[in-house]
């Protein structure tokens, strides 16, 4: 629901700061960057109540406890009217300090980075549809460790909130970079929703220049009928990919022609043979939530959610051979590049609730996701010419599976709305890694498997009991205190590589995290909040027990990897100006032992080789600054930003090695930049019309403990970058819409790892009934 009030210039003014300071950073490294996003609108403060929340009604009841400290929320109506939406982490691309890695439309690894940790770290946020955990913890990276996006349809959210940080007891320590909780709705009317959209990425990069065009399906119904109420969804997309990465080599192949040349990331010789990655996918998305009102205070619901791939990456020569016929150079890369993939995963959750409003209520939510059939196949090698070896090898994932138990309660001493809430939660997890390798006789016949080449596989446990009260002891102020204590279990664990087997050892670890939070409503308008949090992040099944491959040889990985101890704090001021707001956080975080991807030594391996290993200390400190504001001028135009900036320091770690004698000690934490930035205006002239210009920015990345890749502009680093986007929405009547976009309008080429995506444009045309 939109408010109209009188203008207020000077709830701009951190906007106009923000707009200009975007457009310096890209050409003065010194100079501050921004961060810009939708942010909820500062109330007077009520009882038990973050910063405040736009919702609709009949949602699902939820016992989940407020959460104490910085939260945003970015709402369907805003998300309509701003945002280039095709997958539905689009959704969330504009709020503070938030970047979702999404690499290609259709991608299947976006993973979510915040703040203080980047997208190799998708371990350490968690991302919930309503209090249904749709986080991958099976890993802490940027493959299988994705959130399962599909599991949602867009057009069944109502908001996205972001809390920012670990400091709630209901959420593990997996929350340390913070979490994400998508809100779905049920409408009370039967609802009928037809989408088709339609994307174009025009991309011109090395030798490689082309159109990549998706194509987008998405049908919902929803209702309700008497105490039962439904949602269903589908949707198919046909996509091709830019490529995704370049095959290079420190030398031109013998008796070819056409290398470009080219550094990699550090600045040696890496001259592009071709591209690869080059991707088809054909993805189907089925969802559905059913729930019973078994009494007008008791809900049983269901959700389940398949998703499908099919998919073939192909790759583009650069080379020709003597008599000018093209030719791969006998170079590897075109080989590990060239791969079909096929991928059934199936999600369910049960969950029971009460919403009494009365002095308890509480919920149990059950959940399993299950890799039903996950499998690459790919040549093993590079053959004369442009031909392949016969045969190859067969990667699965089949098998691969976690469920989850949550019981809550809420106990309300003053009664509902009062002035005291006590929380408490267990909690229990199981994730189950099997990833074998076969060879194949046939690589294009995945049914041609004969031995086993490698395998890792595993398992962990977790179980913990939480506990939270949140009193409100004088008007004006509210403290929130708990803890969490978890006990974590790793067993089974196994790898095979070559002829030797190992049986990994079990290992334990448990502990405590206490949490508290102090806000203080100075003023009507006025809020201070000081947060301070102790957190344990336990290694995930991947980062245990997945090989480690250094060229064709597979290392067995550390098995003996301890958790990650966080401390936590933030100190954040808010300031509700007329139809806007106004947020400055100060935050700080040390983490000890940080599991982080580096490169030392193995026992009996005579070269150093890159696996997860702990980290001595790393800390990251900063500062955000967050505004928002509506009618700024002129009747609506609403400006919203955010600025962060980082300081992410490794303090310590004693264990890395470095054949060119360079340290760790001292320089910037890995895929954490050091400036980060969102700016976004929407006119709405009309009711129906709404124009959008949005810019992100992001400073430079390193991907090196050392800070030694220095290179820009190259495939593998990681460059700043400066983004605008533009978007259309035009609401033609009460059941038609249609929408048009372009995505990175000025036509950024950069890199974080892979070559991101170039000018793209998006239109959408959507049918209500």
């Amino acid at each position: 629901m939109r408010t109209i009030s009188r203008t207020n210039a000077l709830a701009a003014l951190p906007l106009a700061v923000l707009a200009s300071s975007i457009t310096m950073a890209q050409t003065s490294p010194s100079t501050p960057a921004s961060s810009t996003a939708p942010t909820n609108t500062a109330k007077k403060p009520t009882t038990l109540e973050a910063v405040s929340v736009t919702a609709q009604a009949n949602q699902t009841p939820t016992t989940t406890p407020a959460f104490p400290a910085t939260q945003v929320t970015v709402t369907a109506a805003q998300m309509e009217d701003s945002v280039n939406a095709v997958d539905v982490e689009d959704a969330a691309k504009y709020m503070p300090s938030v970047f979702i890695r999404k690499r290609n439309e259709g991608d299947t690894q976006p993973v979510l980075a915040t703040r203080d940790w980047g997208v190799n770290s998708s371990a350490r946020t968690l991302v919930y549809v309503d209090d249904i955990p749709i986080s991958a913890l099976i890993a802490n990276n940027n493959t299988i460790g994705a959130p399962r996006w599909g599991m949602v349809s867009p057009d069944e959210i109502d908001h996205i909130d972001m809390l920012y940080g670990p400091y709630s007891a209901a959420y593990s320590g997996n929350a340390m970079g913070g979490v994400m909780r998508i809100v779905t709705r049920t409408p009370d009317k039967p609802e009928v929703t037809i989408e088709q959209t339609e994307a174009l990425q025009t991309f011109n990069l090395y030798g490689t220049r082309g159109n990549y065009a998706t194509s987008k399906t998405a049908v919902t119904a929803s209702g309700r009928n008497g105490k039962f109420s439904w949602f269903v969804g589908a949707n198919s997309a046909n996509s091709f990919s830019q490529p995704l990465t370049f095959i290079t080599s420190g030398s031109t192949p013998a008796n070819t022609t056409g290398t470009i040349p080219a550094l990699n990331k550090v600045g040696q010789t890496a001259n592009v043979l071709g591209a690869g990655g080059v991707l088809h996918t054909r993805m189907l998305n089925l969802n559905g939530k059913f729930a019973y009102d078994i009494t007008p205070w008791l809900q049983a619901a269901y959700w389940v959610g398949y998703w499908s791939n099919d998919g073939q990456s192909r790759t583009q020569t650069y080379l020709t051979n003597a008599s000018g016929a093209p030719t791969y150079g006998k170079a590897a890369g075109f080989a590990s590049n060239t791969y079909a993939i096929v991928e059934h995963h199936l999600m369910q959750a049960a969950s029971l609730k009460t919403d009494t409003k009365g002095d308890f209520d509480g919920s149990l939510v059950v959940t399993h996701y299950h890799f039903i059939k996950d499998d690459q196949w790919s040549p093993y090698g590079v053959g004369a010419g442009t031909v392949f070896t016969p045969n190859g090898l067969l990667a699965s994932y089949a098998g691969t599976n976690w469920s989850t138990a949550d019981l809550q309660g809420i106990w309300r001493p003053d009664g509902y709305g009062g002035a005291h809430e006590i929380s408490a939660g267990l909690h229990a997890d199981e994730y189950t890694l099997a990833n074998p390798t076969y060879n194949t006789s046939v690589w294009q016949d995945p049914d041609s498997a004969t031995s086993l080449y490698s395998a890792g596989s595993g398992k962990t446990r977790t179980n913990a009991i939480w506990l939270q009260d949140a009193w409100q002891f004088a008007p004006d102020w509210l403290a929130t205190i708990g803890g969490r204590y978890e006990q974590w279990k790793a067993s089974d664990g196994f790898n095979f590589s070559g002829k030797t087997a190992i049986y990994q050892p079990t290992e334990k670890a448990s502990g405590f995290s206490p949490k508290a939070t102090l806000r203080w409503d100075m003023a009507p308008t006025w809020r201070l909040t000081g947060s301070v949090a102790k957190s344990l992040r336990f290694p995930t099944v991947g980062e245990l027990y997945q090989l480690v491959s250094t060229g064709s040889t597979f290392t067995s990985p550390n098995p003996n990897l301890k958790p990650e101890r966080d401390l936590s704090g933030e100190l954040a001021l808010e300031h509700a100006i007329g139809d806007g707001s106004v947020r400055v956080s100060l935050f700080d975080e040390n983490t000890r032992n940080a599991l982080i991807s580096q490169t030392s030594t193995l026992p009996n391996y005579p070269v150093p080789v890159t696996y997860t290993m702990n980290v001595g200390e790393v800390r990251n400190r900063g500062i955000e600054l967050a505004a928002q504001q509506n009618n700024v001028l002129i009747k609506g135009l609403e400006l919203s930003g955010s600025v962060t900036f980082v300081d992410s320091t490794t303090l310590s770690d004693p264990s890395f090695i470095s054949a060119a004698g360079t340290t760790a000690d001292g320089k910037h934490v890995p895929y954490v930049p050091r400036w980060r930035a969102t700016a976004v205006a929407t006119y709405r002239p009309t009711a129906a019309w709404a124009f959008t210009l949005a810019g992100r920015y992001s400073g430079k990345q390193y991907s090196t403990l050392d800070n030694t890749d220095n290179t820009p502009n190259v495939f593998g680093a990681f460059d700043k970058f400066l983004v605008f986007d533009a978007h259309v929405n035009y609401q033609i009547n009460e059941q038609l819409s249609a929408s048009v976009g372009v995505d990175n309008l000025n036509n950024e080429k950069y890199f974080l790892y892979h070559p991101f995506p170039q000018r793209t444009y998006v239109a959408s045309l959507k049918f209500r009934l």
